[in-house]
């Protein structure tokens, strides 16, 4: 009897034994578990939804903060008036008031915007709250789209070359060699250059230059699986090439190529924000953690720091928990392990 449940026990029902056991590594999962459930409602509409309206006034502070706060900094305008002390400056200041007040007769709305929101606003008056949230799917799309195109170029590519070998294995190596020779961040920049901004053009940077270490670590374990007993076996009794490196030597490899999957994940998403960060990311009129970390840096200038400490906080604990869940997933799916149940 007892012999019988171990021998139905598979390997992954035994990987996910091992998670349910390491507690740092639940955690995790319940961590990003969240950030996918906020991922699907941001892209549903149903959070985030208004994120470009401008519902306070410029720069406004946190709750935390307080509205006195914002005064001292200059995010709310004193009752003087923003141009008290410019008339020495611009000619034309002592007409503002009077022009606000004729543009009064032509507003068809009052609009109230707050003075402090949960996490502030920038420097359009828009929720700082709501940008997080859809800059999170944003990013965490792009790092996931990314790792998975990097992944499958990596595992079909590897595959290839490990198992056949020869004039295949060397053109491959070639390929890969050329790949590896340009620095990554020149690689980076041109393909930008090719495929313009956009989320879908930095899903393909990503991918067709991250694609290079899922390929050696695959090509090596085929190598070393393509001469077993069983892929031999397999041989024997008529099976095909495509049979025997998918059906046979995949699943055995597959743990190679799903941490290299989640490991890449986190790479990714810091690798977008780098992007955007740069000008070279998602389009001007989209959100992500990059463009929010470069709006925060003139920001930070005249002592607005809300945004970059929400965007830092939400994007270190997002990459943190993904982290170390990736490596409690390692530990689960390491074959090594599996004769220790």
């Amino acid at each position: 009897m007892s012999a019988a449940a171990v021998k139905s026990q598979g390997v992954w029902s035994l990987a996910w034994k091992r998670l349910k056991a390491d507690r740092v590594g639940m955690v995790c999962l319940w961590i990003v578990a969240a950030f996918m459930v906020l991922v699907v409602l941001a892209a549903t509409g149903l959070v985030a939804g208004n994120w470009q309206k401008e519902i306070a006034v410029p720069n406004a502070p946190p709750h935390l903060v307080g509205a006195r706060a914002a005064e001292a900094l200059g995010a709310i305008e004193s009752p003087k008036g923003p141009n008290a002390d410019l008339s020495d400056v611009d000619p034309l200041a002592p007409r503002y008031a009077e022009w606000a007040e004729a543009a009064k007769k032509y507003q068809t709305e009052d609009i109230q915007r707050a003075e402090t929101l949960p996490l502030g606003a920038d420097r359009f008056g828009r929720d700082i709250l709501q940008k997080v949230l859809k800059g999170a799917e944003v990013s965490i799309v792009v790092g996931l789209l990314a790792a998975l195109v990097a992944t499958v170029i990596g595992t079909l590519l590897g595959a290839v070359s490990g198992f056949f070998g020869g004039k295949i294995g060397d053109a491959l190596e070639w390929v890969y060699n050329v790949f590896t020779a340009i620095p990554s961040i020149l690689l980076i920049f041109a393909f930008a250059v090719i495929f313009g901004r956009g989320v879908l053009s930095v899903v393909l940077i990503l991918g067709l230059t991250g694609w290079t270490g899922i390929y050696r670590l695959v090509r090596a374990e085929f190598m070393k699986h393509r001469q077993r007993e069983y892929v031999r076996s397999a041989e024997a009794i008529g099976a095909s090439s495509a049979s025997r490196m998918f059906k046979h030597i995949l699943p055995n490899v597959s743990h190679v190529a799903l941490v290299q999957l989640s490991l890449h994940v986190v790479s990714f998403i810091k690798s977008e924000v780098i992007l955007s960060y740069l000008g070279l990311g998602v389009s001007v009129d989209q959100v992500s953690w990059g463009t929010m970390l470069s709006e925060a840096q003139s920001e930070l200038i005249l002592g607005y720091w809300w945004q970059l400490a929400a965007v830092t906080f939400t994007m270190a604990l997002f990459v943190t928990a993904f982290a170390l869940f990736t490596d409690a997933l390692r530990d689960a799916l390491d074959p090594k392990l599996r004769g220790l149940e």
